[in-house]
């Protein structure tokens, strides 16, 4: 079976980290057919990095774009993200994967993954789980099992496609998601310890700090169309967890900024209906049971996706 995989990574100012994601990369039990790093208008030693990574292996390509004056996370790494897609013909590929530049992946990650996805037809898109790497100690990030993790996103090439590719938003990373159940893919991360993923630095806080990224969390999920409810409950959740307190009422003033102030959301009604019956649900009956039943749902209400067409 073709094992053939196209890695995306969209950094800016990586220098304290991309290295380790490069020698992770490069130890791989199946390495990538190609690794395409965009670097973002970096401004510190990460184009030499880049530089020294690029002769040293060939599967790696360094596209250079300018400096915008800043770190543009959310639209900005999906803008990066497709200036590396639209070079390549995405059909020469089985697999996609949008690639954070301050990860330290397992030895075998890209080969487990592509198991359990040569194993279920329906797998549209599937990653590990996140640990943060804090002051010694890998703290699980505790995100939700619904989808593949937005800083390692595997996707199938075919449901890549099927989806409409990713929104050029903050929220994209969870829309891409329900999309995928919308169309009948089934996505979600996993727990397994021969795939846990290291994160170099607390999730969010590449832009400026902490609170600027869960204010941007709470953004999305005002674009992405969640409930006001649901967002009260997720932001209660998070008030408990790491950066305590903060974390919480950074998500709800985001969300609450955003539709105070009038801000654009999905519009697509469909997708609405759906996501907002998945949050529904996820409260009533816990996360687990809701992903449980919407995959149950796809197998039993949708042909394999090889016998599909790629809707139009």
């Amino acid at each position: 079976m073709s094992r053939k995989y196209l890695l995306i990574t969209p950094c800016r100012d990586e220098a304290d980290y991309i290295q380790n994601t490069i020698d992770s990369v490069a130890e791989q039990s199946v390495l990538p057919t190609k690794w395409i790093i965009v670097d973002d208008g970096s401004t510190d030693d990460t184009p030499a990095l880049l530089a020294a990574a690029q002769k040293k292996h060939t599967f790696i390509e360094v596209i250079r774009r300018e400096d915008r004056g800043g770190r543009a996370v959310g639209p900005g790494v999906v803008d990066a993200f497709y200036a590396g897609l639209e070079t390549e013909d995405l059909s020469e590929y089985d697999y996609l994967c949008k690639l954070d530049g301050d990860l330290i992946l397992p030895h075998r990650y890209f080969g487990l993954l592509m198991e359990r996805f040569e194993k279920d037809p329906y797998l549209g898109s599937f990653s590990g789980k996140i640990y943060t790497l804090h002051e010694g100690k890998l703290i699980n990030e505790k995100l939700g099992d619904e989808n593949a993790v937005g800083a390692a996103k595997f996707i199938r090439t075919k449901c890549f496609e099927d989806i409409g590719g990713f929104v050029r938003q903050v929220g994209w990373d969870g829309i891409d998601g329900h999309m995928c159940r919308l169309k009948g893919w089934i996505t979600y991360s996993d727990d397994a310890p021969d795939i846990r993923i290291t994160h170099l630095r607390m999730m969010g806080s590449s832009q400026n700090n902490i609170w600027t990224g869960r204010k941007r969390w709470g953004m999305g999920k005002y674009f992405m169309g969640s409930a006001l409810y649901y967002v009260l409950a997720v932001s209660f959740y998070r008030i408990f967890q790491k950066p305590f307190l903060i974390g919480g009422i950074g998500i709800f003033l985001g969300y609450m900024e955003a539709l105070l102030g009038g801000q654009p959301r999905m519009d697509d009604p469909i997708y609405l209906r759906h996501f907002r019956n998945y949050e529904l649900k996820s409260l009533l009956s816990g996360k687990r049971r809701a992903l449980d039943s919407y995959n149950k749902s796809i197998r039993d209400n949708f042909s394999p996706p090889d016998e599909r067409s790629v809707a139009p």
